[in-house]
């Protein structure tokens, strides 16, 4: 204890103070025997309760033994402090002011104990994440001081300012004022420095403690590094959770209980409060610089938007609690925190894109399916789409690449007046695009052009779809859906020119009145021949989205089941005496859409006598 309490003890004990002043004499004025008065009464009260007069008994509080005689001992400080004053101007005798001076050493080490033992008994109430909470309550609970220095709250007066809170509250409260007017009295007397000394050395230790429980520890840039991505990941869950609770409960709750016992004076106040939270403050915005500095992969991304998110969401309250000079290196500390993210994920970004380019796979996904870079990358994008929100702060000044080799028909750079998230829809259009391109030059990897614009049906579609049922939708608009969706049928359309026409030109387009039965056999055998060929080649193909594929697969039928109709209707009349009819008209037209319907699955084995249409049907009627 004794590096918390400074003052030194008296030579002599508080009874020399006994001796009474003379009985006024002509010389004496009013004033001074009242400033006299005002000493005899104040040695009178001081000296009940000074501590060295019985340093071997049991510390009993003066606040929690007799609240009315608190009062007195309050008063009886500002009295003798107007006493001191008086003497001081009047030039009195010495003799009277080394005896004040002595007074108000005894009381000043007096309130000086009283408030370690208010602070150390109610740390329970006085608990910052408690008075937090309970601020809004306590700060009409209160009572104001202001207009007496030396107004000791009763209970009764607490349970009238309010009467709705709790016994803790009470206590608090009462605590809370206390603490208050021992602060003022002292500050006041001009021993501010030896009360914060107090708070300090306590309220320090409450705060390093709460944090350690939050899980606020130093971390070096080397410990980041060793974590593995969900490991990480789990830490800064933790941290988010953590920088919340510290700046809206502890931080708020220890700057509300430091500007209301220090309210008497600013500059205590300040470095007081400054002293206790700038370490903890710090440390604590330090960690998201870290992360951001560590290495980078790509999921890393979402894990620095939370960051990024959760600093933005607390701002405002950081702003407000370290709102002094001196806390500025905690302000600084948490904006170096947010710009390093921001930085770090504009990096990941590029660097995502520039992944997606330089994609050097020559692996042939089989049978025109979704291609991996085509599913990881969509996945990728609509995740972020979900974070538009912290995108719209972090890109909004990057837009496109100056440079674009890509075609203008797939983008739109947004313009300077546009929104943030017209920079964010821009931003992960450009993602896209960078894949479409991609895509386009994996199609050289097909050797068959039908396939290679199935290929780009069912990946392109899968693009469609991935932006019509995400959050996606609403950053790229319909007017982009619509251009992707009019490429798809576009691409679709080029298919089935290319994989069909053959199959199509087989059957004249318009049929003659006249035509000899070797003609006709002979558009039969070339059109049972170009479709088999069709029909296997395509027989392993698949198209995974199954609106895409019937609308496909009808849109082949709609052009070649009608056609083969027309022409089976019209000349197998002729063929009708000719001997393995069967053998030379395979099947019928109902047969044909049957066949149709088989492809695009993806279960279809080429050369399976069950499922190719070689196998004879029975089509005569």
């Amino acid at each position: 204890m004794a590096t918390l309490f400074s003052f030194s003890k008296t030579n002599s004990s508080i009874s020399s103070f006994s001796n009474k002043f003379a009985p006024p004499t002509p010389s004496h004025t009013f004033s001074e025997s009242m400033m006299e008065e005002n000493i005899e009464n104040a040695e009178s009260i001081i000296t009940k309760w000074d501590l060295s007069s019985n340093s071997f008994e049991k510390f009993t509080s003066l606040f929690q033994e007799s609240r009315k005689e608190a009062k007195e001992f309050i008063k009886s400080v500002k009295d003798l402090r107007r006493a001191m004053h008086f003497l001081i101007s009047q030039h009195s005798s010495p003799n009277k002011l080394v005896m004040a001076q002595k007074l108000m050493q005894v009381a000043m080490h007096r309130l000086e104990k009283e408030f370690y033992q208010i602070l150390s008994a109610n740390k329970e109430y006085l608990n910052p994440e408690s008075v937090s909470s309970r601020s809004s309550h306590l700060s009409r609970s209160l009572p104001s001081n202001s207009d007496d220095e030396g107004d000791v709250s009763s209970d009764n007066e607490i349970r009238v300012a309010g009467d709705s809170i709790s016994e803790v509250e009470r206590i608090s409260a009462l605590a809370m004022s206390d603490l208050k007017l021992i602060a003022d009295s002292m500050i006041s007397c001009g021993y501010g420095k030896e009360c914060i000394k107090i708070y300090r050395i306590i309220r320090i230790l409450i705060v390093d403690e709460a944090l350690y429980r939050l899980g606020i520890k130093r971390c070096t840039s080397s410990q980041i590094n060793r974590m593995n991505p969900e490991a990480l990941e789990h830490h800064i869950s933790k941290w988010i959770d953590a920088a919340k609770i510290a700046v809206r409960t502890l931080f708020h709750g220890e700057r509300f209980l430091c500007d209301h016992v220090f309210s008497a004076n600013e500059t205590l106040r300040e470095s007081c409060f400054s002293d206790i939270t700038r370490d903890g403050g710090t440390n604590l915005f330090r960690f998201p610089e870290l992360v951001a500095k560590s290495k980078r992969w790509p999921e890393k991304v979402f894990q620095l938007m939370n960051l990024y998110e959760a600093i933005s969401d607390i701002w405002p309250e950081i702003e407000s609690i370290f709102s002094y000079e001196s806390l500025s290196a905690v302000k600084l500390q948490a904006f170096s925190s947010l710009h390093k993210l921001g930085d770090s994920i504009q990096t990941i970004l590029s660097e995502f894109e520039s992944s997606i380019q330089k994609n050097s796979s020559r692996t042939l996904v089989p049978r025109g399916a979704i291609h991996p870079l085509t599913n990881s990358v969509m996945n990728y994008v609509s995740l972020l789409a979900n974070y538009s929100g912290v995108l719209s702060d972090i890109v909004a000044d990057s837009g496109t690449p100056p440079h674009s080799p890509f075609p203008e028909s797939y983008f739109h750079s947004p313009s300077p007046d546009e929104t943030p998230t017209s920079a964010v829809s821009a931003r992960l259009a450009w993602i896209i695009l960078v894949l479409l391109c991609k895509l386009d030059t994996k199609t050289k990897l097909y050797g068959d052009i039908a396939l290679s614009y199935l290929f780009l049906v069912n990946n392109l579609q899968f693009v469609v779809e991935k932006v019509r049922t995400t959050t996606l939708k609403f950053l790229l608009g319909d007017d982009w859906l619509s251009k992707l969706d009019r490429k798809v049928k576009l691409y679709a359309a080029n298919y089935e020119t290319v994989a069909w026409n053959k199959v199509f030109s087989c059957l004249p387009e318009n049929l003659p009145e006249e035509m000899s039965p070797d003609t006709i056999k002979g558009h039969f055998r070339q059109f049972y021949s170009a479709f088999d060929e069709a029909y296997r080649r395509q027989a392993s193909w698949v198209v995974p989205d199954p609106k895409l594929r019937d609308e496909i697969k009808v849109s082949i039928a709609r052009k070649l089941v009608p056609a083969y109709q027309e022409f089976y209707d019209t000349y197998l009349a002729i063929l009708i005496e000719e001997r393995n009819l069967e053998v030379l008209v395979r099947f019928s037209p109902n047969n044909l859409g049957n066949y149709l319907s088989d492809l695009f699955h993806g279960t279809v084995v080429p050369g399976s006598s069950s499922s190719s249409p070689s196998h004879v049907s029975r089509c005569l009627p």
